[in-house]
């Protein structure tokens, strides 16, 4: 899970270089309308995409000992949960499209109740 996780997450390191205009088409196509450029706009979502991708391979770094990382596992599991019904909340708030609403907080929800899940049910000691 937090290989799969990790690797979904590292394709944000696209965002970080691709072309401004990449970005306002893909803006369009979800239906949230036209995306101006402005630095400020770049820089955030630049950094925002290359937080993401430090965060996958922190996530594929500690599935390589799951035992040793255990607690960081757990409470990255917590942060999950909390964040997941916070982003789905925020994302109802903005009026987001439905299929944004409906997938990237709950997903963020189901992912961090399956590593609260997963990391109670695998003895310690037993996972590599």
């Amino acid at each position: 899970m937090l290989r799969l996780a990790g690797g979904v997450m590292l394709l944000a390191l696209v965002f970080v270089f691709c072309p401004f205009e990449w970005m306002a088409v893909i803006h369009k196509r979800t239906g949230v309308g036209e995306l101006t450029y402005t630095p400020l706009l770049s820089y955030l979502i630049r950094t925002l995409a290359a937080l993401y991708a430090s965060l996958g391979a922190l996530a594929l770094f500690i599935s390589f000992d799951v035992d040793r990382y255990r607690p960081l596992i757990q409470f990255l599991g917590v942060i999950a949960i909390v964040g997941g019904v916070g982003v789905t909340v925020l994302d109802a708030l903005l009026a987001l499209p439905m299929f944004w609403t409906a997938t990237e907080g709950p997903f963020t929800v189901a992912l961090g109740v399956g590593l609260m899940a997963l990391t109670r049910a695998i003895p310690p000691g037993t996972a590599h």
